[in-house]
């Protein structure tokens, strides 16, 4: 699969060729490459099961949680090797997961859930307060519910308090998985809306998995879409945009006009590109 334009010549992240499989049976990935430049900000694409959040924790190691192994290929983070370190390993190198359904401490307060982003830091207490402050400039919601049980609190402000915790590591990137799910058009907007400030403020590198095609290739420049566990296209996020297959197939788009899939035969037809 091709490179993202103008990523550097070593990549903030470089998955090559990996091959997953869980139980020691069922292969889920296969030949899944991807990469994302240093401050960079790449969707990765697919419908619901096409393999999207296993090529984050495979990245993420998370894996082995879930009785998933990376079989074949390497996964590399600023320019080392890194699937075979520990999630805590990883994050202590900067690259943390943003988990599907946000997962705060719902037990916990806001505050309280942020500050656990900071568990692997050892700059000191002055530093992180500060970063926390940063946190709460960021996600203005967040300052206002600090005291809260994040169980208590609307989705759209646990994501906010998931990224915020993520960002208290001070990471160099993000795994971002499915950030619009269950939320409010308004609330989506918003929190890509955040991505990207974050993206360019921070500096910080995302790849975000993501169900909403047309949103993520409005804040990405670049894409991959998954298919039954291996990429069959990626380019940069306006050409994907405006390939007639994207538009049919995951914008619902076609010919110019809004479609329903529901009794399209057109949609049953195999794909082109796993022809």
């Amino acid at each position: 699969m091709g490179t993202v334009a103008g990523a550097s010549v070593t990549p903030i992240l470089d998955v090559n060729n990996i091959e997953v499989v869980y139980d020691h049976v069922a292969l889920v990935l296969k030949g899944v490459s991807l990469s994302v430049p240093a401050g960079g900000i790449v969707a990765l694409l697919g419908a619901n099961g096409a393999g999207k959040t296993t090529t984050l924790k495979a990245i993420s190691n998370l894996l082995r949680a879930e009785r998933g192994d990376v079989t074949k290929g390497t996964v590399s983070f600023g320019g080392e090797r890194v699937d075979r370190l520990s999630p805590n390993d990883l994050v202590r190198r900067g690259c943390i997961q943003v988990l599907e359904g946000r997962h705060c401490f719902g037990h916990l307060t806001i505050e309280e859930n942020l500050l656990t982003g900071a568990y692997t830091r050892r700059d000191g207490n002055a530093a992180i307060r500060r970063d926390l402050e940063g946190i709460y400039e960021t996600f203005p919601r967040l300052r206002q519910r600090r005291s809260s049980l994040a169980g208590y609190t609307s989705g759209g402000e646990q994501q906010m308090c998931a990224i915020g915790r993520a960002m208290m590591s001070k990471p160099r990137m993000i795994l971002l998985d499915e950030p619009s799910m269950g939320l409010a058009p308004q609330i989506v907007e918003e929190i890509f809306g955040i991505v990207r400030d974050l993206n360019a403020r921070a500096g910080v590198s995302f790849l975000l998995a993501e169900q909403n095609t047309a949103m993520a290739l409005r804040y990405a420049t670049y894409g991959y879409i998954l298919e039954t566990g291996r990429v069959v296209m990626d380019g940069p996020a306006e050409s994907l945009r405006e390939n007639e297959d994207v538009k049919e197939f995951y914008l619902g788009v076609a010919d110019g006009a809004q479609r329903s899939f529901r009794g399209v035969k057109s949609y049953k037809r195999r794909k082109r590109w796993l022809a």
